[in-house]
């Protein structure tokens, strides 16, 4: 796996979260340990870190990566949603949503429809239903209410048709499988592929993102010391709705960013995947 990872908004995360030497901290998505590395930094020897992902190959990564910390780091094969059962009195937490580059490389694991896998998507292989599971199983106005609000899909009816047409001939099992037939019905919009919004939405079903966001927002408020801060960076405007809703309607937390922070012209020119970031934290009341 290529382990190059730049943690986006790395800067204005560590001065939201403002971690000191002896504080507890929590990376609610590892990932390739980006964030993790700075985290444990800033707490030093006598600090703690524990870092969630549910995707044990990006949790093996980041074990490799920040072997030099030892016992410092824990790592957590589990859902951030769940960080209620492992800490609490917590000084800083951070959400970085979305899906890694590691996903997208690894053609095993389904999420992209540059080359060919099997339709799978999940970030915790163990349990959970498969993007094929909903390309085969479920009904078309199911799919076309999927398409329409998690991929903003204007052409929601007709993938969906398409894909209950074509599943009745042969069961659709891999990416470029779904991917021809979602480009039968959707025109190419200059460089976004016509399969970008469905396998979105897909992603977003599979791994019940969504509601993650809202239940962990509540979870690690509730562990959260007073003073303590959440960060949570989105990366498309459904997301950022949410969290933002979350952060407003919370009685025990007040808002430190009135508008979302994003990234700077010289970050997004470094790092692509920041242009679409946004960040947002409260404090713990």
């Amino acid at each position: 796996m290529n382990v190059t990872h730049i943690p986006v908004l790395a800067s204005e995360v560590m001065a939201g979260l403002a971690l000191a030497p002896g504080m507890t901290a929590v990376d609610g998505t590892c990932g390739l340990g980006g964030h993790t590395k700075l985290f444990v930094e800033a707490v030093g020897e006598n600090g703690k870190v524990f870092a969630f992902d549910k995707d044990e190959r990006n949790l093996s990564v980041a074990r490799e990566r920040l072997v030099a910390y030892g016992n410092r780091v824990q790592f957590v094969h589990d859902s951030y949603v769940q960080v209620g059962e492992y800490v609490k009195d917590v000084h800083g937490i951070l959400f970085d949503l979305g899906y890694s580059s590691a996903h997208v490389d690894d053609p095993e694991r389904g999420f992209s429809f540059q080359s060919d896998g099997p339709l799978d998507m999940r970030y915790d292989v163990r349990d959970g239903v498969t993007a094929a599971d909903i390309v085969n199983g479920w009904s078309r106005d199911d799919l076309t209410d999927l398409f329409r609000r998690y991929g903003e899909e204007s052409r929601a009816p007709q993938v969906a048709k398409a894909i209950f047409d074509a599943r009745r001939e042969m069961r659709i099992t891999r990416t470029l499988q779904l991917a021809s037939v979602v480009s039968s019905v959707v025109p190419r919009t200059g460089k976004i592929h016509p399969a970008t919004r469905v396998f979105q939405a897909l992603r977003i079903a599979v791994n019940d993102e969504f509601g993650s966001v809202e239940k962990g927002i509540v979870a690690a408020i509730n562990v959260l010391a007073p003073g303590g801060k959440l960060a949570v960076i989105s990366f498309h405007s459904l997301e950022d709705r949410i969290v933002k809703h979350a952060f407003l309607e919370s009685t025990q937390t007040k808002v430190l960013t009135k508008k979302p922070i994003v990234a700077t012209h010289q970050e997004q020119k470094d790092n692509p995947r920041s242009r679409s970031a946004k960040l947002r934290i409260v404090e713990k009341l």
